[in-house]
């Protein structure tokens, strides 16, 4: 009796009694069959329009490789015919070329595998009816990720950053629905333009500090406040463009020591003399700090 073949993988069965002399021979083309079938990685050069993906019976062949590199220069699509129709398969498919790659197998379903894309499918070995089909196709997500969370829902949307570990309502996610870059919006998040510009629709409103130490820091707002009880050296911690202005009481009442301050007064660089109410502003060009006495409010 002579050798037989397995259908999907053409494995050779060897007959009771047959191919004395070869049996090792033959086992050996079966192991290497059986290596490509299970874990093989093949590159498949192709060309023209049509090309097959043949499984022999008894010998190594393209058809039996697990994970398919499908590589070489197309002008239009190319469609993979894999051969025998009645062996059943299941490829990983990794399309370089430049063109779709339509597998088929006989008259039923195809998959179209698109430039650049990878694929998994399986043929069902139906014969002349055979179809391919694919194992992505419809994929079952987490549901974070399935429709009911789509992002263009924004309800919806919400459910699946939750999920994501992001925790903001609908009407915060509005915040971002912002019609143009560098310009404030009512109830929007503030952005900047491509020039790093923001324009305000509106007043810029900021708490007034209460400054409590000696620091002149813009950081803690541009608008600050400082009631002297003795005698008081400032310092500065400015940086190049910002500026600050400071209400100053008390200050005719106790002795003022100032940072370096190049001071700027209709009497030329010449610090102010203070009254129980003064308002200073100060801004910082590169690394010189200015002064500008702007007068009593006693």
């Amino acid at each position: 009796m002579p050798s037989t073949y397995t259908t999907n993988g053409g494995i050779e069965k060897i007959a009771t009694g047959e191919q004395s002399g070869s049996w090792g021979d033959t086992t050996n083309d079966n192991f290497d069959i059986i290596d490509r079938i299970t874990n093989g990685v093949g590159s498949i050069v192709l060309s023209g329009t049509s090309s097959n993906l043949q499984t022999a019976d008894g010998a190594l062949s393209d058809g039996q490789y697990k994970v398919l590199l499908l590589n070489g220069t197309l002008s239009l699509t190319h469609t993979i015919t894999v051969l025998p129709n009645d062996a059943q398969k299941l490829y990983f498919i990794q399309n370089n070329t430049a063109q779709s790659v339509i597998f088929d197998q006989g008259s039923g379903s195809n998959v179209t595998v698109s430039a650049g894309k990878n694929e998994i499918i399986y043929c069902d070995g139906g014969g002349a009816g055979a179809a391919v089909v694919s194992l992505l196709n419809a994929l079952e997500l987490p549901s974070y990720l399935e429709t009911a969370n789509n992002l263009s829902d924004l309800d919806s949307a919400v459910t699946a950053l939750v999920n994501l570990g992001i925790n903001s309502t609908a009407a915060e996610l509005n915040y971002n629905d912002i019609t143009t870059l560098g310009t404030s919006q009512a109830s929007k998040v503030v952005t900047a333009d491509a020039n790093g510009d923001v324009k305000f629709s509106n007043a810029v409103v900021e708490t007034v500090y209460a400054l409590t130490g000696t620091v002149l820091n813009p950081n803690n707002g541009t608008t600050q406040i400082k009631t002297l009880s003795e005698n008081t050296t400032f310092t500065e911690s400015l940086v190049s463009g910002e500026s600050m202005s400071l209400n100053l009481l008390n200050g005719a009442s106790y002795t003022v020591g100032w940072p370096t301050i190049t001071w700027v007064s209709s009497g030329g660089n010449n610090a102010p003399n203070l009254t129980a109410a003064d308002t200073l502003v100060f801004y910082k060009i590169s690394s010189t700090l200015y002064g500008v006495y702007v007068g009593s409010y006693a």
